[in-house]
């Protein structure tokens, strides 16, 4: 931790993560009954002009463009806000990884990334590359046009992240060698996941550039984000 400038890592996952009940940080605040609601809100600033805040014992109004819209944790046995995923599309393309309606996605503060399963992640790429015309010499491609990646969860809560969300902002320049000529790629930045035997091959992490967009509340009494 010498590197960074903050002073460790608070670890407010459901209770069965914790190695023992008391070492659950947010389980002992709710024990105590010294918070108004059994929740958490946190928000993530786009800029460092706004600072980012986690608020106990309840959420900040202030923060929400529009009501809550609640989403059962699943299997909260496993310790982790994970929500159920019933369909995750771009540009009105399906994932057939997820047509089942089984796959799953963590709320995580700590991914700075939107993290894929490792077998969707080629398919994902090619959905979300653009081809930018007439070879610039610079470009931000979080400005540059592209499709929706949509999760429906369930409760019917969609997310829709653009591509000012989950896009590199450096392009990548591919050079034909027959022809010389270039060409620009917009490309999405991903973090493969791989699956073990707790999570499956099926889950999805919702990092950074999710929370940067939505507002996030999480309920620990009835179990909800």
């Amino acid at each position: 931790f010498n590197t960074f400038e903050f002073d460790g890592v608070l670890g407010l996952g459901l209770e069965a993560l914790a190695v023992d009940p008391e070492f659950s940080f947010f389980g002992q605040l709710s024990k105590m009954n010294h918070l108004s609601q059994d929740r958490f809100g946190y928000f993530l600033s786009r800029t460092d002009e706004i600072a980012s805040e986690i608020s106990f014992g309840g959420h900040d109004a202030r923060r929400m463009a529009s009501d809550l819209e609640w989403v059962p944790v699943h299997k909260p046995e496993l310790g982790f806000w994970q929500l159920q995923v019933r369909s995750v599309s771009v540009a009105g393309e399906a994932l057939p990884l997820c047509e089942d309606g089984d796959c799953i996605a963590i709320a995580d503060t700590g991914t700075s990334l939107i993290g894929a399963p490792r077998q969707a992640t080629q398919r994902l790429h090619w959905l979300l590359a653009r081809k930018v015309p007439d070879d610039p010499a610079e470009i931000d491609c979080r400005t540059f046009p592209g499709p929706d990646l949509i999760f429906e969860l369930a409760n019917g809560v969609n997310i829709t992240i653009g591509p000012e969300d989950y896009s590199r902002a450096t392009a990548m320049r591919v050079v034909q060698n027959k022809t010389g000529t270039a060409q620009v790629i917009c490309r999405a930045s991903l973090l493969p996941v791989d699956g073990d035997e707790v999570l499956g091959p099926k889950a999805w992490i919702l990092g950074e550039p999710v929370l940067r967009k939505y507002y996030t509340a999480y309920d620990w009494r009835h179990q909800q984000v």
